[in-house]
């Protein structure tokens, strides 16, 4: 299906919105952005784009083979949380170079890729409903603004009020885990920068440099059930944060000492939406498949999504046949994709003897673990 014209609304300007509006764009179509901030500000912070995320972004022009803003990691090194001694090295998947960005370094990539394709934004535009009519979609704004579409993509989120209009009402299952996350300033240059997974029973703690390592990221994560709050955007107190995580030794013990401005949110868990689309609207990236952050594939998962979405109208005669292939091609993997996450969170937190035996596991394979999720990293959307 040629879609030179058509008109397509995209409510989310984050990763996976920017990434489909531009995939879409590059094939022809009028693309609007409809993303509810007043302007594309710095949040958020580190996540990382693994090569199956790295495929697409090349194929999307928005980053070359040395991509800008992002810094290169070669691996991952386990850490005991006492005294931070290394428990064991995983190599950088066979696949390729995983990339850590800021979050808003990312975005203004996509944002300027998109904006010079003609990707049309409306900011300060919050979405009330999106509506199917029979040849068309209506995006309804809160101020009572609405502009017909050909058909339009949900890329708004975990919470996502047009998912539930697509699968019916849902209740989210606390983990009873959660997640603090911090930046600070950074002056150590690493040579070969790495994450490093700090393990300690009930808690972890993932860091890894950004910025030409001028910056570290902190995500640490601690098991709990006093703290049920879904949004991501509250303000912990980073001397609570040093006591829970008091016992982490070596350099993450610095690095925590350091965090002056701590985010914190619990984590909630909602299956694979069972409904992507209805034939005018589909639903993209965490509001299709919201996943635990374990994995890193948050982002990944979209950018995949933005770029099987946009390629499902080349071979496709409708909308209606092209959103179809789109669910189809994607609901497996991304089914497998969220479950490895929430298989992840257990083998973190292991307490008392389980703890040193997997230790003990770990020196043993670690070098080889990688190869696990292979299938993960050398997934090649744009193939």
């Amino acid at each position: 299906m040629k879609i030179n014209g058509l008109k397509i609304g995209v409510v989310g300007g984050g990763i996976g919105g920017i990434a489909a509006a531009l995939a879409l764009r590059l094939r022809g179509a009028q693309v609007v952005v409809f993303e509810q901030a007043a302007e594309l500000t710095e949040v958020g912070a580190g996540l990382q784009i693994s090569e199956n995320g790295m495929v697409v972004l090349r194929a999307l022009n928005v980053v070359n083979e040395t991509p800008e803003a992002g810094l290169r990691s070669y691996g991952t090194v386990l850490r005991d949380y006492r005294s931070g001694r290394s428990v064991s090295e995983i190599p950088a998947p066979a696949a390729g170079s995983t990339y850590y960005y800021h979050r808003a370094d990312l975005l203004g990539l996509l944002h300027k890729a998109a904006h010079r394709e003609g990707v049309e934004f409306r900011l300060g535009a919050r979405v009330a409903q999106v509506r199917k009519h029979s040849s068309e979609a209506e995006v309804v704004l809160e101020d009572g603004t609405n502009l017909r579409v050909d058909c339009a993509i949900a890329a708004d989120g975990g919470r996502s009020e047009i998912r539930a209009d697509l699968n019916g009402p849902e209740t989210a299952k606390f983990t009873h885990q959660v997640a603090w996350r911090a930046t600070i300033p950074w002056q150590r240059r690493d040579q070969k920068p790495c994450a490093v997974l700090t393990m300690g029973p009930g808690r972890h703690v993932v860091t890894y440099p950004l910025r030409d390592h001028t910056m570290m990221n902190i995500v640490a994560i601690e098991e709990r059930s006093d703290w049920e709050e879904e949004g991501w955007r509250r303000r912990g107190d980073p001397e609570d944060l040093r006591a829970r995580f008091a016992d982490f030794g070596g350099v993450v013990g610095d690095i925590l000492g350091q965090v002056r401005e701590p985010h914190i949110w619990a984590l909630f868990l909602r299956p694979v939406a069972g409904h992507w689309q209805n034939g005018r609207i589909a639903l993209l990236g965490d509001a299709a498949h919201p996943t635990l952050p374990f994995m890193a594939q948050g982002a990944c998962l979209a950018l995949e999504d933005a770029w099987v979405l946009a390629r499902s109208f080349d071979d496709q005669s409708g909308i209606e046949q092209a959103f179809a292939s789109y669910e189809t091609s994607r609901l497996r993997r991304a089914q497998r994709v969220v479950a490895a996450a929430g298989s992840n969170a257990r083998n973190f937190h292991l307490r008392g003897p389980m703890r040193l035996a997997a230790q003990a596991a770990l020196m043993a394979v670690g070098p080889r673990l990688s190869r696990k999720y292979d299938w993960i990293y050398s997934y090649d959307a744009t193939a």
